[in-house]
């Protein structure tokens, strides 16, 4: 997780039902300390989607996690920058645990409400 991320003061991560973490530091120990649990949770990743612009690219993607108690999924929205060398570092993580009344079924309209 670590060679992932960017190691600078302007990351930032939100994890589901969290405040938002700002700094190398305090991210590092919330996936630290999240790794350090000991429950088994096994991650399925759906709708993925990559785009990239430049020298900056997001992803977004469902993740699907199961454990014990049942599962749940978080909608993960992950920013990244390349770095002076060309690698891609993660900048920004932000999940937000998905609701069945919050699930919207894809009707082919935009917001304006004109087709695609």
């Amino acid at each position: 997780m670590s060679k992932l991320w960017e190691h600078t003061d302007r990351v930032v991560c939100t994890h589901p039902g969290w405040a938002s973490l700002r700094g190398w530091p305090k991210v590092s120990a919330s996936f630290f300390a999240l790794f350090q649990n000991a429950e088994h949770l096994q991650f399925i990743l759906t709708n993925e989607q990559a785009n990239v612009a430049g020298g900056m690219g997001w992803v977004s993607v469902d993740e699907n996690i199961l454990d014990v108690d049942g599962a749940t999924t978080v909608a993960a929205l992950n920013l990244f920058v390349r770095n002076a060398y060309g690698d891609w570092q993660l900048v920004a993580h932000h999940g937000s645990p998905v609701t069945a009344s919050a699930e919207v079924a894809d009707d082919g309209e935009d917001d304006d409400g004109a087709d695609n």
